[in-house]
C-alpha cells in the first residue's frame, strides 16, 4: 500500500499472507492457526505431518531446497539460480488450499519445496513496488558478514532507492550450511 520495501522471514511471511488474504481477498478473520484455531479462513496451518500433542522434534529443521518456479522472479534474480538452499525452523506453513485465490489477486508463490506441496517464497507481483519478498526459511542462519543472504542485499538496496538486482561488488565467500535430505 505504501510501497515500502519488505522482507518477511518465517512468521513475517506468514503474517504478510494473512494480511493480504484479509485486505486483498476479502477473507475477514483470516489468520494463522497458531493464533486463532477457529479462524474462518486458516491461511497458515500446522504442518500436516506434525504432532500437535508432542512438541519435541516436530519442527521442520535444517537446510532444505526450494525450487523457484520462474527465472524472472526477484528471488531467482537475487540468487542467480533456479533453486535456493536455506535453513528452516518452523511448525506452521501457508495453507495450500488458499494459494490459488491469493495468486489470483497478485501474491505469487514463486518458490516451493521439492515436492511442490509447501509454499516457501512469496512475492508481490506489482511492478510499482520496490521490493516485496517473504520466505518461510531463515536466510540469516547462513548469512556471513562478507557474504550476506541475497534477500538481505535486495532489501537494503531497495530501501536505499537502488536497483535490488545490481551485481554485488564485494568479496564473495561460500555461505555455509549442510543440505538435509529429509
Amino acid at each position: 500500500e505504501k510501497k515500502k520495501p519488505f522482507l518477511g522471514i518465517c512468521l513475517g511471511m506468514q503474517l504478510a499472507v494473512v494480511e493480504f488474504a484479509r485486505s486483498q481477498c476479502g477473507m475477514a478473520g483470516a489468520n494463522s492457526e497458531e493464533f486463532d484455531k477457529s479462524s474462518p479462513h486458516p491461511v497458515v496451518i500446522f504442518m500436516p505431518e506434525g504432532s500437535k500433542e508432542v512438541m519435541g522434534g516436530t519442527m521442520r529443521l535444517g537446510t532444505r531446497r526450494t525450487i523457484l518456479k520462474s527465472k524472472d522472479c526477484a528471488t531467482a534474480k537475487l540468487y542467480g539460480e533456479d533453486f535456493v538452499d536455506e535453513r528452516h525452523r518452523h511448525r506452521y506453513e501457508v495453507n495450500p488450499k488458499v494459494v490459488p485465490e491469493l495468486e489470483a489477486k497478485g501474491l505469487k508463490f514463486v518458490g516451493m519445496d521439492e515436492t511442490g506441496q509447501r509454499m516457501e517464497i512469496v512475492e508481490l507481483q506489482d511492478p510499482s513496488h520496490p521490493y516485496f519478498v517473504g520466505a518461510q526459511f531463515h536466510p540469516e542462519l547462513k548469512s556471513r558478514v562478507m557474504c550476506p543472504s541475497p534477500l538481505f542485499v535486495g532489501l537494503l538496496r531497495a530501501s536505499a532507492g537502488q536497483n535490488p538486482f545490481d551485481e554485488l561488488e564485494m568479496p564473495q565467500t561460500p555461505r555455509k550450511g549442510r543440505r538435509s535430505t529429509g
